[in-house]
């Protein structure tokens, strides 16, 4: 990621979902310490990607053939799990998702109604390639999950990075197999 360096931040951006700066005082948001919000912008929790006849197609041989497995080697609590699974992930996938409010403000990130306190963010790091992958990763002190991805949707990256860097150290960080498993499936 190639961001411009040495500028100060501007502060108290709203931007809203459509891409719009918007600087109005009735915008402007109080954290729990009564400092204003530096960045907000509205967006989908997630990158929601329609699925093909052939994805569902091919999804279903996979568990099925699953599922047979288990029932041929007489597991049928594995072929219940891998049904209740492809339940689960059938209904999650065709679910919408959200539109959240994000904000970076004194306190923390926010997504939604969570709010990641800076004291127990690590480090941060923006994932910028454009036109599908645009995420800002935190890197937490959680054990379960370390890394929080929040969309970065259509705010400038210079403009967070460095709105973050006042708070947390920026880290490269790498995607994980996970990630490319999610970007390359679409899931």
């Amino acid at each position: 990621m190639d961001l411009q360096k040495n500028k100060p931040p501007q502060k108290n951006v709203h931007i809203n979902h459509e891409g719009e700066y918007l600087e109005s005082p009735h915008d402007f948001m109080l954290d729990k310490r009564g400092n204003g919000t530096l960045l907000h912008w509205q967006g989908p929790e997630y990158e929601h990607y329609p699925k093909e006849k052939v994805w569902y197609s091919v999804a279903s041989l996979i568990l099925s053939a699953i599922v047979i497995y288990a029932l041929v080697t007489n597991s049928p609590i594995m072929a219940i799990t891998f049904v209740l699974i492809g339940v689960v992930g059938y209904i999650q996938l065709e679910k919408f998702p959200r539109v959240l409010d994000f904000k970076v403000t004194h306190d923390g990130v926010s997504a939604g109604k969570e709010l990641y306190e800076f004291d127990n963010i690590k480090s941060f790091w923006i994932f910028y390639e454009p036109p599908h992958t645009k995420i800002l990763s935190l890197h937490t002190n959680a054990s379960l999950t370390p890394f929080i991805h929040i969309p970065v949707h259509q705010i400038d990256p210079v403009k967070l990075r460095e709105i973050l860097m006042d708070f947390i150290p920026e880290e490269k960080q790498k995607p994980t197999l996970i990630d490319t498993i999610e970007r390359l499936l679409h899931i």
